[in-house]
């Protein structure tokens, strides 16, 4: 080990243990090789998840929907305000901005925005309580499990350069307002959260989720779990099919890599509907499969999620459901959920950081919901208001 990175070790396992920041050292991002990313990745102007290439007109719309965002609106003011003059210049982006785009699951891109680690105790507090007023109690465990995973991450590799609690970013589009649109996104290693409002509509896609390991058994996350809910509910519904059901479910028998089609850099996908489609399941059949959706829509708050379901639910005519995989207890599978208003993944992933394999475990899990048709981070929303109020 070079005295450089013993150097780095020492810092990074102090930190790991103590939960301490350090603001002015710039240790915390992955080695310089690592930290560009190609700009033509999100080049590309924006034109959302569709099925051959052209939105659907007309599935989103202006409208009130009776649930209040101004805790939202009142926490992000309160986190940009406990900022100096240097962090809000780099935290707040226009609400136009390209930056909506640039995040990435992986654990070592640049970040745009300020770093947990570099917040002191108050600030930091302050964006958790902007995570806490936007996503539902269970979001919120599974977003603050999904970083302390990333901690037990470097516990259980030695790799505090890479991997810590705290290795995750904000930013927030637009000031914070009950009537212009605004939003705010945290960026890091497996999760993902892009959170668009315009008056009390929200939009919060894309959210990725994902951990590697997805339970901590040691250390000082031990109990730390996620995505369990979400597996087992795929599962259970995909076991609820009736054989032929089940073969027209299937994408493919085999699961032998990586399915997840649409996590970073993937926001123009044309990904057509694949599986059985929602029609050809009984009422009881339909009401599971909503309760699936439901597991990543519920993690956002209460009322906004109910708004979601109620959308999702008006398509459900034209939501598909398919399988990659066994159906066996310890199986591991890829599902995806696919409707004119909402994509969802779920994969199990090979092994990268810890004992490294090309066979997918079940200890390595990605997710990932999106808003097709032209909507992801709100963007369908954001032009029909600039039509409306051209300034």
């Amino acid at each position: 080990m070079t005295a450089k990175r013993k150097f780095l070790w020492v810092i990074g396992a102090v930190l790991a243990a103590t939960g301490v920041a350090a603001a002015t050292l710039d240790i915390f991002r992955a080695p310089t090789r690592l930290r560009e990313v190609n700009p033509a990745l999100w080049a590309a102007p924006f034109k959302g998840v569709t099925t051959d290439g052209q939105p659907m007109p007309g599935l989103f719309r202006l409208a009130q929907t009776g649930v209040s965002t101004a805790p939202v609106q009142r926490a992000a003011s309160d986190f940009l305000a406990s900022l100096d003059g240097s962090q809000r210049g780099k935290t707040l982006y226009p609400v136009d901005s390209d930056e909506w785009r640039r995040w990435d699951n992986r654990h070592f891109p640049t970040r745009q925005g300020i770093g947990f680690f570099e917040m002191s105790d108050t600030q930091r507090q302050k964006a958790i309580a902007l995570m806490r007023e936007s996503l539902s109690a269970k979001g919120l465990q599974q977003t603050r499990d999904i970083m302390r995973l990333n901690g037990h991450l470097g516990e259980l590799t030695g790799n505090f350069e890479e991997y810590s609690e705290w290795f995750y970013w904000i930013t927030v589009m637009g000031e914070p307002s009950a009537t212009e649109p605004w939003g705010w996104q945290l960026d890091g290693h497996h999760v993902i959260i892009n959170y668009f409002v315009l008056g009390d509509q929200v939009v919060m896609t894309p959210v990725f989720m994902g951990s590697e390991p997805v339970r901590a058994e040691t250390g000082r996350f031990k109990g730390a779990e996620v995505l369990q809910a979400e597996q087992n509910s795929g599962l259970a519904f995909m076991r609820s099919l009736g054989d032929a059901q089940q073969a027209q479910a299937r994408i493919r028998k085999d699961k032998s890599g990586e399915d997840l089609l649409t996590a970073a850099y993937k926001d123009n996908i044309e990904l057509d509907y694949a599986g059985i489609r929602a029609t050809g399941l009984d009422r009881a059949q339909q009401r599971a499969l909503l309760g699936v959706i439901a597991e990543f829509v519920n993690h956002q708050k209460e009322g906004h999620a109910r708004v979601k379901m109620a959308e999702v639910a008006r398509h459900l005519d034209n939501t598909w459901f398919g399988w990659i995989g066994g159906t066996g207890t310890e199986d591991v599978f890829y599902y995806r959920i696919h409707s004119p208003v909402i994509l969802i993944e779920f994969d199990h992933q090979r092994p990268i950081a810890l004992a490294r394999s090309g066979v997918p475990t079940r200890n390595h899990i990605h997710t990932m919901v999106r808003t097709p048709n032209g909507n992801d981070y709100g963007k369908d929303l954001l032009r029909q208001h600039h039509e409306r109020h051209r300034h």
